[in-house]
């Protein structure tokens, strides 16, 4: 059985319905929402409007919009970044790193020299990623990484907005 982890209440569903100016595009399955963690400049997830936890619990409609949303802010992240990479992923469980219980597919435009310290260890040691291939990491740095990643909600917005701007027609 996947354990799950315990937020309550949901963070992403709050902000589907509390904080929509974090709402890039909506679907009719899924919203496509920035990530308040900017690991990455643009990094941003695809939510369902349902609240289920896991991959495991998506319907078939559900995962075709999961990747079709996925795919179009991709394009707009490359138009307005950019990018070297993008870095696409998805966490189900306690194990896996999942944070939060409410699916979510990680959509992020990736930069040479970038600190993903804190996510798992082929995020950190990529060639100029912060951390050298085979260094364990040393969690007592995590509190100010995690901090040094929270912008404000006005830089959140103007990222929303210069998102918006670049998705395909």
């Amino acid at each position: 059985m996947i354990e799950l982890p315990i937020r309550e209440p949901c963070d992403l569903c709050v902000a589907a319905r509390k904080e929509t100016w974090k709402i890039i595009e909506e679907g009719e399955h899924t919203l496509t929402v920035i990530n308040p963690w900017q690991f990455e400049v643009g990094q941003c997830c695809v939510i369902t409007r349902r609240h289920v936890a896991t991959l495991l619990d998506l319907s078939e409609e559900e995962c075709g919009q999961v990747l079709r949303s996925a795919k179009r802010v991709a394009e707009a992240l490359v138009k307005a970044y950019r990018p070297l990479g993008i870095l696409t992923f998805q966490n189900n469980g306690v194990y896996s790193g999942q944070e939060t219980p409410h699916f979510h597919f990680h959509v992020v435009p990736r930069q040479k020299g970038s600190d993903w310290g804190i996510g798992p260890p082929q995020l950190a040691t990529f060639d100029g990623a912060g951390r050298e291939r085979g260094t364990a990491h040393d969690a007592s740095g995590d509190a100010q990484r995690r901090e040094r990643v929270r912008v404000s909600a006005r830089q959140l917005a103007e990222t929303v907005d210069l998102i918006r701007s670049n998705l395909p027609d």
